[in-house]
């Protein structure tokens, strides 16, 4: 079966460019807000969304989704309104793909049936567990796959050629590429190395490679989009919402100022296939 990931990822394959992938996390800095940056990110240009599940515990992000999920804690998000916030956005978007995206602890504390079944209600697509190597497929990821739900696994700058066949057994829906070693957030990264990265990756799989780590503005977003099939952009919205709060409440201008930021990295990605159309390019 194909999914809304599978469909999306195909129809911008067609239009010869780039999806522009956006991280934000459920319940930051409230409910409200949350679901109102999740309605207008579509808008904004975002092709999938990416929802963070907030935990305790994220050893694999960087401060700014570090601090962004303390305050969606703080404010009493939990999984079940991280899927209630997912359902009310799919009441009023039918054709955007969700993606959660954390730790399985949440999960398996929720209880694996109950959770995909109730993600499936929601309408989510895919799922990224950071925590759970493929030597733990059996746990989360062959469940969620018969449940209909993508299951996308990052692949990272040292995940060699031996290792690469265990990665992607089972992933769907998109690869995720690290970009670079360490935690979300870090430096930009190397459009060459990363070009050469998802080349290496695609000789392993027919999925589309989306980038992430380190794209903070339009042009890091360009020069990404001109290598990979897909752009991830997280830390720097998280952060465009944390310097809109007011005394650690969204502000007046909280929604807009992580979904102009979102515009404007839109326009690098897209500017890359214009790029390539000018050159005769082909992705």
């Amino acid at each position: 079966m194909t999914t809304r990931i599978d469909r999306r990822f195909a129809a911008l394959r067609a239009e010869g460019r780039a999806a522009l992938v956006t991280f934000v996390m459920a319940g930051d800095p409230d409910v409200a807000t949350s679901l109102a940056i999740v309605k207008a990110l579509p808008k904004a240009g975002a092709d999938v969304i990416e929802i963070g599940m907030p935990f305790s515990d994220p050893m694999a992000d960087g401060p700014a989704i570090q601090a962004a999920g303390l305050r969606a804690l703080r404010g009493g998000q939990t999984l079940r309104k991280t899927l209630a916030l997912a359902h009310a956005f799919r009441e009023t978007d039918a054709d955007t793909p969700i993606v959660l995206m954390g730790y399985y602890n949440p999960i398996y504390v929720y209880g694996v049936e109950a959770f995909l079944r109730d993600a499936n209600a929601a309408g989510v697509d895919g799922l990224i567990v950071v925590d759970l190597p493929p030597e733990e497929d059996e746990e989360l990821c062959l469940p969620a796959l018969k449940a209909g739900l993508n299951f996308i696994r990052l692949a990272t700058p040292t995940t060699d050629d031996d290792r690469l066949p265990a990665v992607l057994a089972n992933t769907s829906g998109f690869v995720y590429y690290v970009s670079i070693t360490g935690v979300t957030g870090a430096a930009a990264p190397d459009p060459g190395k990363t070009g050469a990265a998802v080349a290496r990756i695609k000789r392993h799989t027919h999925l589309p490679v989306a980038v992430g780590f380190g794209v903070r503005d339009a042009a890091s977003a360009a020069a990404i989009a001109g290598v990979a099939d897909g752009v991830v952009v997280g830390s720097a919205l998280v952060e465009a919402l944390r310097a809109s709060l007011v005394d650690g409440n969204a502000g007046p201008k909280t929604v807009e100022a992580v979904a102009s930021l979102a515009r404007t990295i839109a326009a690098g990605v897209r500017s890359a296939a214009k790029a390539d159309q000018q050159t005769g390019a082909s992705r």
